[in-house]
């Protein structure tokens, strides 16, 4: 194995998991640039278009918004990853909006019909993560694993799988909570007479239980991440072989 092959499979020397999983973890997550960019944009759409109820403001605001993120990453010839993902959480709830419009629904039922992409998102989201601790393969080591440049060997370490289900648990948090939130008020809302107050509530809840949320469990994660007490278990030598 050449030098360059060796970094890219240890790109961090530490001596404990956690200072590993945290570099590893920030790059796969784009910092907090990358957390803005996603957010921004769909903040945009959600706060002009839930007042106004008008499909194209909301729209042509938030597409603004996220064009103008673009050309910056461009000019500074960086990925766009994170506006590009923005855009398309803002494409799929104005589908699912003009989709109720072009059903015959008033306001109501297209501002509730906004957020049921974001809904479905959680569910999916919230099951692969837990789904993926009960098989004991935490998504959390893939993307450690796919940034330091082996998507599997960290499965060989228990005390790196021990620590990516811990912080897994921490990544579905949010997504479960907006789940057990969301969809109620959203189910209460369809059955309403005046949808208006549901709306509302999850309006307000998009914004709040968004990337606020998302940073409370990041914070949650740099805390345990911070313990740094589990030392990483040296690699096994391989077995001689005889000639």
């Amino acid at each position: 194995m050449s030098s360059a092959d060796a970094t890219a499979h240890h790109p961090v020397g530490a001596d404990t998991v956690e200072a590993v999983v945290r570099a590893q973890l920030s790059k796969a997550l784009g910092g907090r640039r990358g957390m803005l960019e996603a957010a921004v944009p769909t903040l945009v759409f959600t706060l002009s278009f839930l007042p106004t109820r008008d499909l194209r403001l909301a729209l042509t605001l938030s597409i603004a918004t996220a064009v103008v993120l673009l050309v910056v990453r461009l000019v500074q010839r960086s990925t766009p990853q994170f506006v590009l993902n923005s855009l398309v959480g803002i494409g799929l709830g104005a589908l699912f909006a003009w989709r109720a419009a072009r059903g015959g629904g008033d306001a109501n039922d297209q501002a509730l019909a906004y957020f049921v992409p974001g809904i479905i998102y959680n569910v999916g989201y919230a099951a692969v993560m837990v789904l993926s601790i009960v098989v004991r393969w935490p998504v959390v080591g893939f993307m450690v694993g796919s940034v330091a440049g082996d998507p599997t060997a960290w499965h060989e370490d228990k005390q790196v799988v021990r620590l990516c289900r811990n912080l897994t648990w921490l990544l579905a948090a949010p997504c479960v909570i907006r789940v057990l939130v969301q969809l109620p008020v959203y189910v209460a809302g369809r059955a309403a007479d005046d949808a208006g107050p549901m709306i509302a509530i999850l309006g307000v809840s998009k914004v709040v239980m968004g990337w606020p949320l998302q940073i409370a469990a990041l914070a949650a994660m740099a805390w345990l991440l911070s313990r740094n007490h589990t030392p990483v278990e040296p690699a096994k030598p391989a077995p001689e072989t005889t000639g």
